[in-house]
C-alpha cells in the first residue's frame, strides 16, 4: 500500500478542517478582491510556521497593505 496523501483517507474530522481551510480562504479572497478594488495593494506573506507535535504544520499570514498612490 502506498502512503502517499492520495492514498490514504481522510477522517471526517480531518475533511472537515480542510473545509474550513477552504472556506476561510474563500472569505479571504473575497476580501482581498474588494481591498484591491478599494485602492490597496495586498500582500500575504508567511510569519511564522505552526508545527504541531506529530509532524503537521502550516503556514501563519499576515497581510501586508500598500495603499496606491492615485
Amino acid at each position: 500500500m502506498s502512503d502517499t496523501p492520495e492514498s490514504q483517507s481522510m477522517e471526517e474530522s480531518q475533511e472537515m478542517a480542510i473545509r474550513q481551510v477552504a472556506n476561510a480562504l474563500h472569505r479571504l479572497n473575497d476580501a482581498v478582491i474588494s481591498a484591491v478594488g478599494k485602492g490597496v495593494t495586498v500582500e500575504l506573506m508567511r510569519a511564522s510556521r505552526y508545527h504541531n507535535e506529530e509532524g503537521g504544520w502550516g503556514d501563519m499570514l499576515v497581510p501586508i497593505i500598500h495603499k496606491n498612490g492615485k
